[in-house]
């Protein structure tokens, strides 16, 4: 990959002990040759959707913010819990924010999805709920290789704060060099 790719990371959690953060953390390492990976500001700022505040005082600061990382980023990796089976209601409150802004931040854009829990199926229901949520949005989810981080409690360094088992680091970096091949074969 000659090009350099700028990629973010849209973090789905906002607990600071986060095992999602953990991942996300460590995305930059890594990397393949020519992508850059950075975090998107925390969606923790960004208060519940009301079409009432967007009529009236439009979009608050924090999802201006947020819509033109994305924009200026050649794709997005959407780093993730699962609460309840489905999306968490920060993450769903974010996406709603960025679905209402002009120029759609979303449309077109290379999206990978990675989820972890600590039960054994990482997060599966939210990937698949959070799937539904994109196509509305028209964004370009890469489907293949998945990551749906199980048990992943047992293969982060917690005093770190970032992921040290070798299969899921493997996994990881194979899912990331997929995912700049798949941007450059969609990107306009």
């Amino acid at each position: 990959m000659s090009v350099e790719l700028k990629v973010v990371t849209l973090l789905g959690s906002l607990r600071k002990g986060s095992f999602n953060a953990m991942v996300a953390r460590t995305l930059p390492k890594l990397a393949p040759a020519g992508m850059d990976i950075t975090p998107l500001p925390s969606i923790a700022n960004i208060p519940l959707y009301d079409a009432d505040i967007q009529q009236e005082e439009g979009f608050p600061e924090s999802v201006r913010e947020l819509a033109e990382h994305i924009r200026a980023a050649d794709g997005v990796v959407i780093v993730t819990p699962e609460y309840n089976y489905s999306v968490p209601g920060g993450l769903k409150n974010a996406i709603d924010w960025l679905s209402r802004v002009p120029e759609q931040p979303l449309a077109g854009k290379p999206v990978l999805i990675q989820t972890s829990s600590m039960g054994v199926i990482g997060g599966a229901r939210c990937q698949y709920h959070l799937r539904q949520i994109l196509v509305f949005l028209d964004a370009m989810v890469m489907n293949k290789p998945e990551f749906m981080g199980g048990v992943i409690q047992s293969k982060v360094d917690q005093q770190t704060g970032e992921v040290v088992d070798q299969s899921t680091l493997d996994h990881l970096t194979g899912q990331l060099t997929a995912f700049g091949e798949y941007i450059q074969r969609v990107k306009p």
